[in-house]
């Protein structure tokens, strides 16, 4: 059965099909007629978009596969393959076009434009920007990637399409072609494109940092639970377009039972699954210490010392343990800092210092959400 994200993909993306076919035969036949190669080359563009629409429903289809033994977290990431698949295509259109168009500035011939020609051009302009609008519209409405990077190209088609008009009008009017040479730019722009569609096609599939505005939002959230004093090493694991399985840690009071704390944890899975549609699978707890003034006093003094060095993002987790003599804690460390672990043994070596009798135990975690 098909969900409402996927039928919107699908027919937003058969719309797109059908208005770059007919505007890649329409200006691949005018511009055969004309001798443009800056007209062929946009031509070679919308041919590319449609079949880069035609891939996207197929990546669709296969990122809506039911999850099964093999895939217990489902297919969704095969849309990244297809992305990857979409990239190659616009990448290899952009190079061809290029090529094309470095032949005709080499060995020039003379353009013949037309009535026919620039009545073409114009309606090719006005039918992208209204697909760009329409398929943008409905990539934010239903979250899709793909459609968003598609409405967006569409835009970006309008603008080089303008420039072939232009090039068609100065021709027309100053007896001057420049059409090789806007072919050659459009070519440009194609390519550029194809590159930054596989760098974030390989990104998804490598896997990135989780959003900042999402990663804040469900910490933000998890702290509204009154007992919740912080929340920390929140990660996200991507399964494909609106398919998060993450887990998070938070610090309670030492004085709640284990009865409270699994209500608490239940409490906020269903939360975050409600509003952020991401399944927080596991909830590790950090317990603080709310009996002992003596363990706050020694808290304050280590976090004096992990504070003083610079790169130090966030300190959590502490944990004072008199029976065993040991004290631990985490930190995080910015990536920006050259060398994190000579941060870290500095400050496990100050920490050792000011509690010689005590087990030091310090992690070093990654800064993997805002």
């Amino acid at each position: 059965m098909k969900t409402k994200r996927e039928k919107v993909v699908i027919k937003t993306s058969i719309l797109s099909i059908l208005s770059n076919f007919l505007l890649a035969g329409f200006k691949a036949f005018v511009g055969m007629l004309s001798h443009s190669i800056a007209i062929i080359s946009d031509a070679v563009n919308n041919l590319s978009d449609a079949l880069s629409s035609i891939i996207t429903i197929i990546g669709t289809k296969l990122a809506g596969k039911a999850p099964d033994k093999e895939h217990p977290y489902g297919h969704g990431r095969a849309e990244y393959i297809t992305s990857l698949l979409v990239s190659a295509i616009v990448l290899y259109a952009g190079v061809t076009a290029l090529i094309e168009s470095v032949k005709k500035i080499i060995h020039p011939e003379t353009p013949d434009y037309g009535t026919i020609t620039l009545i073409i051009l114009i309606a090719g302009i006005i039918v992208k920007f209204i697909l760009g609008i329409y398929v943008k519209k409905k990539g934010k409405e239903v979250n899709s990637d793909s459609l968003v990077a598609s409405g967006t190209d569409a835009f970006n088609d309008a603008i080089l399409s303008i420039s072939v008009l232009l090039s068609a009008i100065i021709y027309i009017v100053f007896n001057i072609s420049l059409e090789a040479y806007v072919g050659a730019v459009l070519s440009i722009f194609i390519i550029k494109s194809g590159i930054e569609l596989i760098k974030e096609a390989v990104d998804n599939m490598i896997g990135t940092r989780v959003e900042s505005k999402l990663s804040k939002a469900i910490k933000r959230e998890i702290t509204k639970e009154k007992d919740v004093k912080g929340a920390f090493d929140l990660i996200l694991n991507n399964y494909g377009p609106d398919k998060y399985l993450g887990s998070v840690h938070i610090e309670i009071p030492d004085t709640m039972s284990v009865s409270e704390v699994d209500k608490l944890s239940r409490r906020i899975t269903k939360t975050i699954l409600e509003k952020y549609g991401v399944i927080l699978h596991t909830i590790g707890i950090y317990s603080i210490n709310t009996k002992d003034k003596k363990i706050l006093k020694i808290q304050k003094e280590i976090q004096d010392i992990v504070f003083s060095h610079k790169g130090i993002l966030q300190m959590h987790g502490f944990y004072f343990d008199e029976e065993d003599k040991s004290i631990s804690f985490d930190i995080i460390i910015d990536f920006d800092v050259d060398s994190r672990e000579e941060v870290y043994a500095k400050i496990y070596d100050e920490v050792k210092e000011k509690y010689p009798d005590y087990k030091i135990i310090i992690t070093l975690d990654v800064d993997m959400s805002d």
